[in-house]
């Protein structure tokens, strides 16, 4: 066990899973029994029912993709987080079987969900397959299709393998994550009719943005959400960090020669904190899925569920705000995603944010490397000027280019 953990021993026992479907969505901290004589009080939970799927889970969840503690998980979920998220492609294809390992004994107390990037019906069932060995579990509670950014993303042939795996017992309820052009995907989600949740990228970076021809835009998102959840829609947030800007206070070596800036802009303690409670004060997402690393980051982000967003949050991210805004994509769709060589430039930018933001840099590399071998071959270095526009400012080109250099 990790040496950080053992202090943590004395922790009581989770909290049971509260009976799913029995209640409306409440923010509503439950009434803890009082912890013993001279031990920490437990967390105050709050819990959202997750769409039409009855599921109750914490108003914050688990994201699994850069942990590696197994510690971590166990005391998370000893503690009452219910929601675990993880991928067939996470670290390698071994993040599922590190989140098996860690949550075997607890299969009833928790949901677990993964995902599959495969492109035809065949695909997906063979990762579903291979996910299921991994975790050590025969089912899934919710099994996404993963990073489908248009409506033809998600073709009916692989819609019929999520209903196949559900005739078959193997998953609970299907999903769809998207990372880009959320609120159109949301819209054509809604349409269809036949997804149960869907994971979107929605946090902080979005909001108070003056958008040139497209003032709306931002605020579609969140109309978006409230119209998807209003259909019976589970709605989960990713990315409400906006970049992991937990690394960035800290320093992180792959900021480089402005790293002491970085440390300076970012110093003020509270601003992860603060990000959560931005997306979670939105009435229609019912939880978020934030990856936590270590106990600190756990403690941390647990307090979330019980405290309000203040003056005081919205100033920290404003500061983080003036800090990120020519660095961050916020994959809102505005620019048009692809230049006129090929490039698609959001995607360039979350692989750099994997890498910045997260640490996780073979992950990023993995990622670039599945691109067509044609457009890993360009450089921004040999255009003049680029022909993607981000409404937001942020430096495409030198950040495309950035990524470029560091994954090629």
């Amino acid at each position: 066990m990790n040496p950080e953990s053992s202090r943590r021993t004395f922790l009581a026992a989770g909290l049971a899973l509260p009976a799913a479907g029995l209640a409306k969505p409440s923010t509503t901290p439950l009434d803890a029994q009082a912890p013993a004589k001279g031990a920490p009080p437990k967390p105050a939970l709050t819990y959202r029912t997750l769409g039409k799927t009855g599921l109750k889970v914490t108003s914050l969840s688990f994201g699994c993709m850069t942990a590696s503690d197994q510690s971590v998980l166990q005391r998370a979920a000893d503690l009452g987080i219910i929601h675990f998220d993880t991928a067939r492609g996470y670290q390698g294809g071994n993040n599922e079987r590190m989140v098996g390992g860690a949550l075997k004994g607890k299969r009833k107390q928790v949901i677990i969900s993964s995902k599959s990037i495969g492109k035809t019906k065949q695909e997906v069932l063979a990762d579903l397959d291979v996910s299921l060995k991994e975790l050590g579990t025969d089912y899934l509670d919710i099994w996404y299709l993963h990073n489908r950014s248009t409506p033809a993303e998600v073709t009916d042939d692989l819609l019929e393998a999520q209903r196949s795996a559900k005739q078959a017992g193997k998953i609970r309820f299907a999903g769809v994550s998207t990372h880009y052009n959320m609120d159109q995907m949301l819209a054509h989600l809604v349409e269809r009719g036949q997804t149960d949740v869907v994971l979107t990228t929605y946090n902080f970076a979005m909001k108070n943005v003056a958008m040139d021809n497209q003032p709306a835009r931002v605020a579609n998102m969140t109309a978006a959400i409230q119209t998807a959840r209003k259909a019976g829609m589970g709605i989960v947030a990713m990315k409400t960090l906006a970049g992991g800007l937990t690394r960035a206070s800290r320093g992180d070596r792959l900021y480089g020669a402005s790293q002491g800036a970085v440390v300076n802009t970012l110093k003020s303690e509270g601003a992860p904190l603060a990000a959560i409670k931005w997306a979670l004060k939105n009435p229609s997402l019912d939880t978020a899925i934030v990856c936590m690393t270590d106990h600190d980051q756990l403690d941390e982000n647990l307090r979330a569920m019980a405290e309000p967003f203040t003056d005081k949050d919205e100033k920290l991210l404003n500061q983080q705000l003036a800090y990120i805004g020519p660095k961050y994509c916020r994959m809102c769709g505005a620019c048009g995603g692809v230049c006129e060589k090929g490039v698609p430039a959001p995607d360039m930018l979350r692989f750099l944010t994997y890498a910045e933001g997260y640490g996780q840099f073979a992950l990023a590399r993995e990622k670039f490397l599945e691109l067509p071998a044609e457009v890993r071959g360009i450089r921004c270095s040999d255009c003049a000027s680029c022909s993607v526009h981000c409404p937001y400012g942020v430096e495409v080109r030198a950040r495309v280019g950035l990524a470029q250099e560091l994954f090629a």
